[in-house]
């Protein structure tokens, strides 16, 4: 009987056969040096078992349409600091939402600005004040990184200029979901990879990004109509 249960089994794939019996030795990890941009450092990954945090944020910073009341052109982007999010106008009171991550204290700011350069998986130059920075608290920061999933600017990158100068200032992707709805970075807004993407096709070079800093009134620019109707019916 137990031989016909083998035979039957060994027709069906082999595989509980193998795993029965199997005395071969496990996949060997295969690893890769990355920069851990939580740890601020070089470490050994295994690619096959990604420890990066993959905890998503939560469901209010999912990337919605959205009434508003404003003045504001189609095309223009509203980020809103304190709530954490960025507002793409589409249509006359229409917009889309998305969650995003902040500055955190000491490195928030606001004004208007326009995106001056688009790039896909972004190559990380951290600025030398950063490095210095982060060095002095013992965390030592490349002096360049390859685009890649791995890569703290993520999926892509709209870079912000303010009168024709570098603000040093990103919208870019993050591979830390879960930072989404916080005040973490040195200043850049950060967005889930797949919201990131999204802007970024929408986005043209020249576009004009307001940023709303801390304990001012978004109202100046928008605000959001809560019948849940208005998206639907522009009311």
């Amino acid at each position: 009987m137990f031989y016909r249960l083998l035979a039957v089994m060994a027709l069906l794939g082999g595989f509980a056969i193998v795993g029965m019996f199997s005395t071969a030795e496990p996949a060997r990890a295969e690893l890769q040096r990355v920069f851990d941009y939580t740890e601020m450092r070089w470490k050994m990954v295994d690619v096959t078992q990604r420890r990066y945090q993959r905890k998503n944020p939560p469901a209010k910073f999912k990337k919605r349409n959205v009434a508003v009341v404003t003045d504001l052109k189609p095309g223009t982007v509203v980020i809103h600091t304190d709530e954490k999010f960025l507002y793409y106008i589409t249509d006359n009171n229409k917009a889309i939402r998305y969650g995003v991550g902040v500055g955190r204290e000491g490195f928030t700011w606001n004004g208007e600005v326009r995106v001056r350069r688009k790039v896909e998986w972004p190559t990380w130059t951290p600025p030398p004040e950063m490095r210095a920075r982060e060095a002095a608290e013992g965390r030592i920061l490349p002096v360049s990184m390859q685009g890649g999933i791995d890569n703290p600017l993520g999926a892509r990158a709209m870079y912000l200029y303010q009168g024709g100068r570098d603000t040093l200032y990103r919208i870019h992707g993050t591979n830390q979901p879960w930072s989404i709805g916080l005040s973490l970075s040195s200043g850049c807004i950060r967005m889930m990879n797949k919201d990131v993407e999204d802007l970024y096709e929408r986005v043209n070079l020249g576009t004009k990004v307001v940023v709303v800093g801390p304990g001012q009134d978004v109202s100046k620019y928008l605000k959001e109509n809560k019948n849940p109707f208005s998206v639907l019916f522009g009311g």
